[in-house]
């Protein structure tokens, strides 16, 4: 039996609040296999950063994140400049959960703490985004402001449907965006485009395949850019991404690096894993292999 102490660090709202009939069975599940876990319940924005600093430096010998990506982003930003970075789990229970998909952690809460149980890690890549920290994706332009254009109230109580509500809207609005990249080991790109995909993972927005090449550990980003077009053409790329046909169209630019900056004479709002991340200019590194997550030791992908 294991004898761990772990602070679970949970958003009460994530999911339709699914995580708040959850608690008490997740608790005797670890409690059970001799995890002495305490809890940590966000009360607004920023919260689970403070919490997962704080448990980082109490010397936790892990740290569970129950909640979607937005609550997973928070504790990445409290863990990542931190020297002691204990393993993280992750109780994927919200509206989206794109980076557990990426990496195969089960939906279903039991099968989730079994894979903590296990106590198997894998080192993955953080995104740094200026001050900013990031592990699924980062982007730019009118399209990636939809995630903070939903409200949490709306999220809680129709889930996904609020996103493609949100989604049908802005599409009526599409507007290109004069940017400029400058990538480590490939160039610059100075032209009008419609957004930016900055992609540590496989999984983004529900996509799967929107970069297909993708890893967590391997040291690189995955960058697709999306060049002017009309809500045609734009519909038809949609629906190339949706099969992963998408990088050789003529409206895409894809390329990997380790450290980009963009600019724009505009004002370009940043999205980082879903949430509001500043306004342009901005550098993106990647920190290789900068935090442990239980994973499942076979690799076997699991969500659902």
């Amino acid at each position: 039996m294991l004898s761990k102490r772990a602070r679970l660090i949970y958003n009460p709202t994530s999911g339709r609040e699914e995580m708040k009939r959850r608690l008490p069975d997740i608790l005797q599940k670890l409690d059970q296999a001799g995890i002495e876990t305490s809890c940590h319940a966000t009360t607004g924005e920023g919260d689970a950063t403070l919490a997962a600093a704080e448990a980082a430096e109490r010397d936790y010998d892990m740290i569970i994140a129950a909640g979607g990506d937005g609550t997973l982003y928070e504790v990445i930003n409290g863990l990542a400049e931190k020297p002691n970075r204990p393993p993280l789990g992750i109780l994927p229970l919200g509206t989206t959960n794109d980076f557990a998909r990426a990496m195969g952690i089960p939906r279903h809460w039991e099968y989730a703490c079994d894979l903590i149980l296990q106590q198997y890690t894998k080192s993955i890549d953080v995104g740094k985004a200026n001050s900013r920290y990031f592990i699924n994706i980062a982007g730019g332009g009118s399209l990636t402001e939809l995630t903070y254009d939903v409200p949490s109230r709306l999220k809680t109580m129709i889930g996904q449907l609020a996103y493609y509500m949100k989604g049908l809207e802005k599409m009526t609005r599409l507007r290109p965006t004069e940017l400029r990249f400058d990538a480590a080991g490939v160039g610059e790109f100075n032209d009008e485009f419609m957004m930016f995909l900055i992609c540590n993972s496989n999984s983004v927005g529900g996509f799967e395949k929107l970069a297909p090449e993708s890893k967590v550990d391997d040291g690189m980003f995955d960058v697709i850019l999306v060049k002017k077009c009309n809500l045609a053409e734009f519909i038809r790329l949609v629906s190339l991404a949706l099969r992963g046909e998408h990088l050789n169209d003529s409206h895409v630019i894809h390329f990997r690096t380790n450290d980009l900056r963009v600019t724009t004479p505009d004002y370009v709002q940043i999205n980082l894993d879903g949430e509001y991340g500043g306004r342009l200019p901005f550098q993106f590194k990647v920190l290789p292999g900068h935090i442990d997550i239980f994973v499942d030791e076979l690799g076997i992908s699991t969500y659902r």
